[in-house]
């Protein structure tokens, strides 16, 4: 047969990256290039990518379910699923049971269709995902603000002249929260087209060092800063009136006096950022014709994520931003109709049993489920379903949640690794491999800075009896009820559900109609594909079903445009996407405004000078689960404690020497890696190292081990208004390892 060529989008983080494949006659990938035909990425690709091929043929990747530690066929597997939960339901009840989410979940058409039945199958209010380790602060902030969680502004890259950014490092992440391939070349462009890019970090990442001005900020404090720019805006008369947002916002005079007591001058010992630098970058902000503050995982990770993700959507909106072309913008996705019921959002639903912490977006933080795990009475959670998730890795103070995992009486997890939080499972359903797997991005397209389609087939079929990663999460769902049967039957019911209520609903395309005709016309493909097409063509560019025949349908989508359809530069939609009960822009949410005062009281507080912890993001990484890769754990790619030279000499270490850090939930030791790159007092490891424990099956991850740097996050320390866990400022001391002596 010879080699053949395939197109598929990146699944491995944010940016929505097209890729060329080439594959042999045995269905490997030989080689992977950038698809310069994709409208969004224009054959632009990054080195994680690049490796695609290695990590689709993993020699380490499970083929097979196992049970207990033993291989075992796709029927047996479910089997002991259904027989261990139903188990511990019969036992302890249905709270009894929780589920965690990891972000590769996202990253796929099959988690965000159906992990929500999964969780409903089982009846549980322990739901858990990474959420909490990462962007929740957003959606609290977004929800409060706008009436939805989801409804998530991004930058308008391509025409914006002015972009500060807090927090992000998207020439290493790749952006997130904002997808956008080749976000170093849309960094540029605003350049060219003689923009500033600013970026506030408490490193010099290299998207600082490309930027034009890079300001140095303490650890955690972003809201002082962010909060004395609201006050110079106010202060100076700056504050815009656009047109677009007049009559639309609430709560200017209340946000107006909540900032009087943050001018520069009180925040700048905090901050580190000197006052006029801080007045000057207000200025500039308020003075650029198109502007956009973006605020990314440095600002979520912190005491005050939730206020700093609040203030940066305030700046947007006070600069006239929000909702205009440069600034930012609500993007517009394919498959999601416009016309969808929307109830106001609210939190606190339900708390958790330990320690009382209230429910966000239908989920508890992650920092207290060892709480839940370990805590002996009524409701204590005896079997968990973890799902492309690695958390005694990525939860804060991990190795108490592993050690908590060991004591479960029940865990299955869907994964296609035996790692370090797989196993402790008692069943592991691995999913296929990448060209194994349809494409279509539910989540990301969401938080495109263009408005963009794109459908990949699978290029490799599937072995016989081997489940696709759809119809194994389906049977999963079938599993937790107690049941099992044709999966499909659960899209069946979707579908049957999902077309009822738009013929019902006024203001669908297809209001009025018989939901049995709309059934018959929907693609010829699997039960998922069919779902697939189903919302496409009631989306905002879809077909209605025939109502707009040049309207847009799975068949289209992939037979037409098979390398993506560029859906047009992003479009004011703010009518479409606000749903609070006032129908207005929630300038100052009560909850925020009280919240403040935890600013106000360290304000007067003595000022903190001993060292702080922060994490790092690497360019050949992404979290865990690509450091089986060999490609990707070399270069710069390590696990090193960058300190400053000054804190580097203050303990008397050189580079290449161990350092001990020591924070109240652990010690690691890591090798230093002195740099001006890092502010005094600061010390930063990269996350998702660790790969040393026993009973995992992940060879080249366990021979670039590294050190975990949640063994010294503490799970205690949250932010309060979202339940995020707390990475980036955590106090740490530092001690030089003796060398050992030489015998």
């Amino acid at each position: 047969m010879g080699d053949r060529t395939a197109f598929r989008t990146c699944p491995l983080c944010e940016a929505l990256c097209g890729l060329e494949l080439t594959l042999d006659d045995t269905g490997a990938v030989t080689r992977v290039r950038g698809d310069v035909k994709d409208p969004f990425s224009k054959g632009f690709i990054c080195p994680k990518g690049a490796t695609l091929g290695s990590l689709d043929g993993d020699p380490d990747r499970l083929a097979e379910p196992l049970v207990n530690g033993e291989a075992t066929g796709w029927d047996e597997a479910f089997e002991a699923v259904r027989r261990g939960l139903a188990g511990v339901i019969e036992r302890h009840g249905r709270d009894a049971v929780a589920v965690y989410i990891g972000n590769p979940t996202a990253h796929s058409i099959a988690g965000p269709l159906y992990v929500a039945a999964i969780v409903k199958a089982l009846g549980t209010r322990n739901l858990f995902t990474a959420s909490t380790a990462d962007q929740m602060p957003k959606h609290v902030a977004c929800g409060h603000m706008f009436g939805d969680p989801l409804a998530i502004p991004v930058p308008d890259l391509d025409r914006t002249d002015h972009l500060l950014m807090l927090g992000a490092n998207p020439l290493e992440s790749n952006g997130s929260l904002a997808s956008a391939p080749d976000f170093p070349g849309r960094l540029k462009a605003i350049q060219a087209r003689g923009g500033k890019v600013t970026v506030v970090d408490p490193r010099r990442t290299r998207t600082a060092a490309l930027a034009d001005e890079h300001l140095f900020i303490r650890p955690g404090t972003d809201a002082f800063f962010l909060m004395a720019l609201v006050h110079t805006l106010f202060a100076e008369d700056l504050v815009a009136s656009p047109e677009h947002l007049a009559g639309r916002v609430n709560g200017l005079d209340d946000l107006r006096a909540l900032a009087v007591d943050f001018a520069p001058e009180r925040v700048t010992p905090v901050t580190g950022i000197p006052a006029d630098v801080i007045r000057r970058t207000a200025r500039e902000l308020a003075g650029a014709g198109r502007a956009a503050v973006y605020g990314r995982i440095g600002t979520c990770t912190q005491a005050y994520g939730t206020l700093n993700s609040w203030l940066v959507d305030v700046l947007n909106v006070l600069t006239g931003n929000l909702d205009r072309e440069g600034g930012a913008m609500f993007p517009r996705p394919a498959h999601m109709p416009v016309y969808r019921r929307k109830k106001p959002f609210t939190t606190g639903r339900w708390r958790s049993r330990v320690r009382g912490l209230p429910e966000v977006n239908g989920e508890l933080p992650v920092a207290t489920l060892a709480d839940e795990l370990e805590t002996p009475g009524e409701g204590q959670v005896r079997a968990l379903v973890t799902i492309g998730g690695n958390p005694a890795l990525s939860s804060p103070n991990a190795a108490r949640l592993d050690r908590a995992l060991a004591g479960l009486e029940f865990m299955v997890s869907v994964d296609p690794y035996l790692n370090e939080t797989t196993r402790h499972a008692h069943v592991v359903l691995p999913p296929p491999r990448p060209a194994q797997t349809p494409h279509y991005d539910i989540a990301l397209t969401g938080l495109a800075v263009r408005d963009y389609a794109r459908y990949s087939p699978p290029v490799v079929p599937l072995p016989d009896g081997r489940p696709s990663e759809a119809m194994l999460l389906a049977r999963l769902a079938m599993a937790a009820t107690g049941a099992d049967g044709d999966p499909a039957a659960l899209d069946e019911m979707i579908i049957t559900s999902t077309l009822a209520k738009a013929t019902a609903l006024a203001g669908s395309p297809v209001h009025g109609r018989e939901p049995d005709e709309l059934r018959k016309m929907l693609d010829s493909g699997t039960s998922t594909e069919q779902r697939l097409d189903m919302m496409l063509r009631l989306g905002p560019y879809g077909d209605g079903f025939g109502a707009d025949p040049s309207g847009l349908t799975l068949t289209r989508l992939r037979t037409e445009h098979p390398h993506g359809l560029d859906l047009g530069a992003l479009k004011p939609r703010l009518d479409e996407v606000l749903c609070t009960t006032s129908g207005r822009v929630e300038l100052c949410p009560s909850t925020f405004a009280a919240d403040v005062d935890r600013l106000h009281a360290a304000l007067s507080a003595p000022q903190n000078d001993g060292t702080v912890l922060i994490g790092r993001r690497h360019l050949r990484s992404n979290n865990s689960w690509l450091h089986n890769v060999p490609e990707l754990v070399r270069g710069s790619n390590t696990c090193t404690l960058q300190l400053n030279p000054a804190d580097a000499e203050r303990i008397g270490v050189a580079a290449g020497d161990t350092v001990r850090v020591t924070s109240r939930t652990g010690t690691v030791e890591a090798v230093a890696e002195p740099t001006d790159t890092v502010m005094p007092g600061v010390v930063s490891l990269p996350h998702g190292w660790g790969h040393d424990r026993p009973g995992t099956h992940t060879a080249v991850a366990r021979e670039h081990a590294g050190v975990n740097v949640n063994a010294v996050t503490d799970e205690q320390e949250i932010d309060p208004l979202s339940g995020n866990a707390v990475f980036n400022g955590v106090p740490v001391t530092l001690e030089a390892v003796s060398p050992a002596p030489v015998p």
